[in-house]
C-alpha cells in the first residue's frame, strides 16, 4: 500500500518522463495504440521504434511508450515526439521503414521530417506541423480526454504523474460526502450517455433515499453499443485510472463499497488495460481497504457484456450484472432506490466519471465556465461518416455544428454538399443543413427533434437517402430489442417494414401517417428509454426531408440514387466508345452491343448492382 507521501514522490519522480521540461535533455516517443492504432499497424511501428533506440544505444535517453487513441483516426498508425523546450512534433500513416527515417534524422540527427507530418495548406513539406497547429486540433477543449493519447494507460505511475488520484486522496482527507455532491451539483455536469441527468443529483438521491448502512454500488455502464460510436472505449483504453479514481469518489460520496463496470466483451485492448489498472491500484492500496488510512473501502469488478444494445440501458445492465438476462425494469423505483441486487446505486457511463477527478482538483466553476448555461463543460464526440478528418474529437458545449463539421472535420470529401448529420445513433435523430448553426447541447438537440447520446456524430452528403438512413437505423433497433415489450418488439418491426415498402416503390402516401401515428404510440408506450426513442431518425427525416419520402411514394425516385428497386442504369450513346468494358463486367449478361458501337443495358435483366457504371471509363452510364 502507498502512503501519500509514497504518491505525491511518484508524482514529482515521473512528471518530466511524460512531460519534459524546458532544459530537460530527455525525449519522449508515444505511438498511439488504441483499437484504432492498432488495426492500421500501429504495433509493428513501436516494435520498430523500440528496436532502433535500444541498437543506437538511445535508450537512457530516449524513451518509446504506447498511448491511447490520439483522436486523428484517420491518419493512424500515429507517432508524437516530445522534447523540452521544443514542439511536438506529430508524424502520421507511420510504418515500420518510416520509423526508422524518424530515428535516424530526428531523434539522432535532430531534424524533423517534415513529409511524414500532418500537412494543411500551404504548410507541406515547409515545417513539421504539430497536432495542436491543426484546424482539427485547435477548437478542441480536452477534459474527459486529457490525458488519451499523452499517456502510458498500462502504467499506473504516469498516470499519476498528471494529478491521478490527487482528487481522490482530497476528498478522502479534505472533503465530506456532502460537499463532494456539492460541488458535482455545482458544476453542472450532466449524465454524458444520453439522456443527460444531473450527476450530482443522482448522486445526492442515492446518498439520502436510503439510509439503512446496507451495501450501496456504483456501476459504470460502458457498454457502448451506438452504430459509430468510440467514445468511451477509447477513454478506458487511453486513461482506465481515471475512470476508477472517479468511482472511487462517487463511492465515497454516496457511501458504497463496491463498484462494478459493465463494458462489452467486444473491446479487448479495454478489457484488458482496465484489468491491468484495476490489480496495479490495487497493489498501491488505491483500490480495496482503508484507501489512504481513511478507513474508507473500495472495490472494482468488471462484468462482460455479450454486445446486446439494450443493455446499454441502465436497469437492463443492472440486470445483466446480476447474471440474468438484461432485460429492462418498470420504474419507478428508480435505481438511486432500488437498483443492482435491490439496492442503492448509482450509474454514469465512461465521459460522465471522466470528468470527476478535474472538477474536484479545479473546482465546480472551472467546469462551469466551459459550456452553455444548461450545458456545462465539454462533450465528447465520435466524428464519422462523409467527413474529411474522422475521429475523436472533444468540445465545449454550445459549440456549433457547423464548426465541427467545416472547422474540425475539414468539410465533406470530394466537394460534395453537406446533408444532415445524425446524432444520438439510433435513439437520435437527422440534423438537416439548414440547422448547421445550431448550437451543440442537450436542449438545443432536443428541440430539433435529435438528442445528445453517448456522442456519435456521423455526417452525409449529398449522396445520402434519408428515407435509407431511417431505414438502417430501424433495421438495427429491431435486430437489437430485446422483446420484452409490444411496443418496440413489433411496433418498430412494423415501422421497418413501411419503410422497406416505401424504399422498394411500393409506398402509398397514407403510409407517412401510419408512420407518423405508430411512431407516437411507440415513443409513448415502450418500456425503456431505447424503445421510447427508437423513432426518433424516422421521425427526424419525416420533419426535415418529407419530399424524399414523397419522391420515393409519388415519382417511384430516390432522389440520392441510392435504393435500388428504384434505380434505372442507362448508356449515353453520345458518349459511349463501345469499349465492350461494361459488358464483359456485367454479372448477369445485361449489357449487348458491339465493338465501337453504343451499348444498351436490358433493364428486365439489370440487377442494377452499379458495376457497369464503376467500370466505365468514358461516363457514358448514368443512374436515374
Amino acid at each position: 500500500m502507498k502512503s501519500l507521501a509514497e504518491i505525491a514522490e511518484i508524482r514529482n519522480t515521473m512528471k518530466d518522463k511524460v512531460s519534459p521540461a524546458e532544459g530537460s535533455n530527455t525525449m519522449r516517443i508515444v505511438v498511439g495504440m488504441a483499437t484504432c492504432g492498432i488495426a492500421a499497424g500501429a504495433r509493428p511501428v513501436l516494435e520498430t521504434l523500440v528496436s532502433e533506440i535500444e541498437a543506437k544505444g538511445l535508450s537512457a535517453a530516449v524513451s518509446v511508450k504506447q498511448t491511447g487513441c490520439i483522436g486523428i483516426c484517420q491518419f493512424e498508425p500515429v507517432v508524437e515526439i516530445y522534447q523540452g523546450g521544443k514542439e511536438k512534433v506529430t508524424y502520421v500513416k507511420m510504418t515500420p521503414d518510416k520509423a526508422k527515417r524518424v530515428v535516424e534524422e530526428h531523434v539522432v540527427g535532430g531534424k524533423p521530417i517534415a513529409e511524414f507530418t500532418l500537412q494543411e495548406g500551404e504548410a507541406v513539406n515547409e515545417k513539421p506541423v504539430s497536432l495542436t497547429e491543426t484546424r482539427f486540433y485547435r477548437n478542441q477543449k480536452r477534459v474527459a480526454l486529457r490525458n488519451c493519447g499523452v499517456i502510458n494507460p498500462e502504467d499506473i505511475d504516469e498516470y499519476i504523474a498528471t494529478d491521478g488520484y490527487a482528487a481522490l486522496a482530497k476528498v478522502l482527507n479534505e472533503m465530506t460526502p456532502e460537499e463532494v455532491i456539492s460541488t458535482v451539483l455545482a458544476s453542472g455536469l450532466r449524465g454524458r450517455g444520453g439522456a443527460g441527468f444531473p450527476t450530482g443529483k443522482k448522486w445526492e438521491l442515492a446518498r439520502t433515499l436510503v439510509q439503512d448502512g446496507g451495501q450501496k454500488y456504483v456501476c459504470c455502464n460502458a457498454d457502448e453499443g451506438d452504430p459509430g460510436a468510440f467514445m468511451d472505449r477509447s477513454v478506458l483504453e487511453g486513461d482506465p485510472h481515471a475512470i476508477l479514481e472517479a468511482m472511487a469518489i462517487a463511492g465515497y460520496a454516496i457511501g458504497a463499497s463496491q463498484g462494478y463496470i459493465y463494458v462489452r466483451a467486444e473491446y479487448p485492448t479495454a478489457v484488458y488495460r482496465l484489468n491491468i489498472a484495476i490489480d496495479q491500484a490495487r497493489k498501491y492500496g488505491l483500490l480495496g481497504k482503508n484507501i489512504f488510512g481513511t478507513n474508507f473501502d473500495f472495490d472494482i469488478e468488471l462484468r462482460l457484456g455479450a454486445g446486446a444494445f439494450v443493455c446499454g440501458e441502465e436497469t437492463a445492465l443492472m440486470t445483466s450484472i446480476e447474471g440474468k438476462r438484461g432485460e429492462p425494469r418498470p420504474r419507478p423505483p428508480f435505481p438511486a432506490v432500488k437498483g443492482l441486487f435491490g439496492r442503492p446505486t448509482i450509474l454514469n457511463n465512461v465521459e460522465t466519471y471522466a470528468n470527476i477527478p478535474q472538477i474536484i482538483l479545479k473546482g465546480a466553476d472551472w467546469f462551469a465556465s466551459m459550456g452553455t448555461e444548461k450545458s456545462k463543460g465539454t462533450k465528447v464526440f465520435a466524428l464519422g461518416g462523409k467527413i474529411n478528418h474522422t475521429g475523436l474529437v472533444e468540445i465545449p458545449m454550445g459549440t456549433p455544428l457547423r464548426e465541427i463539421i467545416e472547422e474540425i472535420g475539414g468539410g465533406i470529401p470530394g466537394g460534395k454538399k453537406f446533408k444532415a448529420a445524425q446524432t444520438g445513433g439510433p435513439s437520435g435523430g437527422c440534423i438537416p443543413a439548414s440547422l448547421t448553426d445550431t448550437p451543440i447541447d442537450y436542449d438545443n438537440l432536443i428541440a430539433i427533434g435529435s438528442m445528445m447520446g453517448s456522442g456519435g456524430l456521423i455526417v452525409m452528403d449529398e449522396d445520402n437517402c434519408m428515407v435509407d438512413i431511417a431505414k438502417f437505423f430501424l433495421q438495427f433497433t429491431v435486430d437489437e430489442s430485446c422483446g420484452k415489450c409490444t411496443p418496440c418488439r413489433v411496433g418498430t418491426k412494423r415501422l421497418y417494414e413501411i419503410l422497406e415498402k416505401i424504399t422498394s416503390g411500393k409506398g402509398e402516401l397514407s403510409d407517412i401517417d401510419k408512420l407518423e401515428e405508430l411512431c407516437m404510440y411507440i415513443k409513448q408506450n415502450a418500456l425503456c428509454g431505447l424503445g421510447q426513442t427508437a423513432p426518433n431518425p424516422v421521425l427526424s427525416t419525416l420533419r426535415y426531408f418529407k419530399d424524399e419520402y414523397i419522391a420515393h411514394i409519388v415519382d417511384k425516385k430516390c432522389p440520392a440514387g441510392v435504393c435500388k428497386d428504384l434505380l434505372t442504369y442507362k448508356i449515353i450513346a453520345d458518349k459511349c466508345k463501345g469499349c465492350t468494358k461494361c459488358k464483359r463486367n456485367c454479372p448477369v449478361g445485361a449489357i449487348s452491343g458491339e465493338v465501337k458501337q453504343p451499348h444498351v443495358i436490358d433493364p428486365d435483366k439489370c440487377i442494377k448492382c452499379g458495376v457497369c457504371m464503376s467500370n466505365c471509363s468514358f461516363g457514358a452510364i448514368v443512374k436515374e
